[in-house]
C-alpha cells in the first residue's frame, strides 16, 4: 500500500529552467560572452550551478574565475527564485490526489536549501510539503539514500512503501538503494546523451500528466 510519495525538485516538481535561463544569460550579457540557448541550459539545470558556469563560460572548476562566476551565478539566481517557475504539467493536480488520499508528499534534492524552500514557497508549496531535505541536512547527496531515508522517516513511512519520483541517474539509483519504487521522469532535464528509458527504475513516465494514473495502481 502506498505510503508517500517523494520528488526530485528541478526537471522533475518544479520547472526551474526558465529562470536559470534569464539569470545566465544576463550575466553572459554583462561578461561579453555569447547567450546559450535555452535548450542546453535546460539540459543542463539538474547538474547544478557548476555545470552551468561550465557551460557559459567554458571555465572548469580549478580554473582561474570558475569560483567568482558560479557565485555571481548563485547570487543572480537567488534574486530571481519563481519568477517563471512552474509546476510541471500534472503535477499540481498529482499533488493535490495525494493530499485528499491523505498521503504525504516531500521533496528531497540535491539543490541547497537556500534556493529550495524560497522556491517551494514561492509556489505555495512549502506549507504543503510533508518534509524537504536538502544537501545541508545530509552528510551524503544523491545517489545516496540517506536524504531518502530521512524523509521517510520523518513522515513515519515504510521506505518500500514510498515512490520516489527523479530525472536523473542518481535519482533512481538512490530510490532503488532506499528500497523505494522509483519512476523516472522523462519530461525532466534529460541530458542529449543519455537513454533514460534503460535507467533501472520500476516505471517510466514520459508526460507529467501520466504519474497520477501510475500512483493511482499502486
Amino acid at each position: 500500500m502506498l505510503e508517500a510519495v517523494f520528488f526530485d525538485l528541478d526537471g522533475t516538481l518544479v520547472d526551474t529552467a526558465p529562470d536559470f535561463y534569464v539569470v545566465l544569460n544576463q550575466l553572459l550579457r554583462e561578461h561579453g560572452r555569447p547567450e546559450v540557448s535555452y535548450q542546453a541550459v535546460r539540459a543542463t539545470v539538474s547538474n547544478g550551478g557548476r555545470a552551468l558556469t561550465e557551460l557559459g563560460f567554458g571555465l572548469a572548476p580549478g580554473d582561474a574565475g570558475f569560483d567568482d562566476r558560479l557565485n555571481e551565478l548563485l547570487n543572480a539566481y537567488g534574486g530571481r527564485l519563481a519568477v517563471d517557475t512552474c509546476l510541471f504539467d500534472g503535477m499540481a493536480e498529482t499533488l493535490n490526489w495525494l493530499e485528499d488520499q491523505g498521503l504525504p508528499w516531500g521533496v528531497i534534492t540535491n539543490k541547497p536549501e537556500r534556493f529550495t524552500r524560497p522556491v517551494l514557497a514561492g509556489l505555495g508549496l512549502l506549507d504543503r510539503c510533508a518534509s524537504v531535505i536538502c544537501p545541508d541536512q545530509v552528510r551524503e547527496r544523491k545517489p545516496d539514500p540517506e536524504g531518502l531515508l530521512m524523509a521517510a522517516g520523518a513522515v513515519g513511512a515504510n521506505p518500500t512503501h514510498c515512490v520516489y519520483v527523479g530525472d536523473h541517474l542518481r535519482d533512481i539509483q538512490a530510490g532503488l538503494n532506499a528500497k523505494m519504487i522509483t519512476v523516472t521522469a522523462g519530461f525532466g532535464y534529460i541530458d542529449a546523451d543519455d537513454n533514460p528509458r534503460a535507467w533501472p527504475a520500476d516505471y517510466f513516465v514520459e508526460r507529467g500528466e501520466q504519474l497520477l494514473p501510475l500512483l493511482k495502481t499502486l
